[in-house]
């Protein structure tokens, strides 16, 4: 790979900016200091040092991000910020939401690169759960467990599959669905005569929201979490 690509991947600047530090002699290859930027390196082998810092490069990378309200779940848009705007060291990795949140609603979201992972936690047949805190207007019925577990028909005639409600106190519930419909969970509470107030996702499939992270903030997966989700 390109010295040049390699340090704008890691986050040291765009192509412009790091061809200014190699051309500077401010980065190291092996121990030895190289001035062209289109000089190869082996990603995997070879030693870099930039500001005396030594270079880790991620061919893959797996964000774990509190999302805040207000910022959409995609790579651009004409009008709102994105996440992708919230990630911006991580730009060019290419990265990209795995599956969506409303644009007013919180919490977990997995932003990655990894289009093999996104098919695989993203499919229909997968099931793969996903755990929603949920702050609700309206009488929540004894029957209503029951419409939970075995599929609630929506506005347009689509009976979602089996869910699961856990009631928190009177106006809070932690739901757990199993696909991803379009405002799936407000549908669901809607069909029911409540109303969804606050919407935030704390689990996806074996992921859990890190209780450190505000809103807005982020952290790269540790190894044991890529594990576990690669494996899936």
């Amino acid at each position: 790979m390109r010295l040049d690509k390699l340090l704008a991947h890691c986050g040291y600047g765009s192509r412009k900016d790091v061809k200014k530090y190699i051309r500077s002699g401010e980065v190291l290859v092996n121990g030895e200091v190289i001035l062209d930027d289109d000089y190869k390196v082996n990603e995997e082998v070879d030693e870099i040092i930039v500001f005396d810092e030594s270079v880790s490069y991620q061919n893959k990378v797996y964000i774990m991000l509190n999302k805040p309200k207000n910022v959409v779940s995609a790579t651009f848009d004409n009008k709102a910020k994105t996440v992708i705007d919230l990630l911006s060291q991580y730009k060019n990795y290419k990265i990209f939401p795995i599956g969506r949140l409303d644009i007013d609603t919180t919490g977990l979201l997995l932003v990655s690169n990894d289009g093999a992972l996104c098919h695989k936690l993203l499919s229909p047949k997968n099931h793969v759960d996903k755990k929603y805190l949920v702050e609700f207007d309206g009488d929540f019925k004894q029957s209503y467990y029951n419409d939970f577990e075995m599929g609630i028909i929506l506005d347009d005639g689509y009976k979602t599959l089996p869910s699961h409600i856990e009631i928190i106190d009177e106006k809070k519930a932690i739901v757990t669905i199993h696909e991803g419909k379009f405002h799936q969970v407000k549908r669901m509470f809607l069909a029911l005569n409540m109303k969804v107030i606050n919407l935030k996702r704390i689990e996806f499939g074996p992921l859990v929201l890190d209780e450190s992270l505000k809103e807005g903030e982020y952290r790269l997966l540790n190894k044991e979490e890529i594990s576990i989700l690669t494996s899936l």
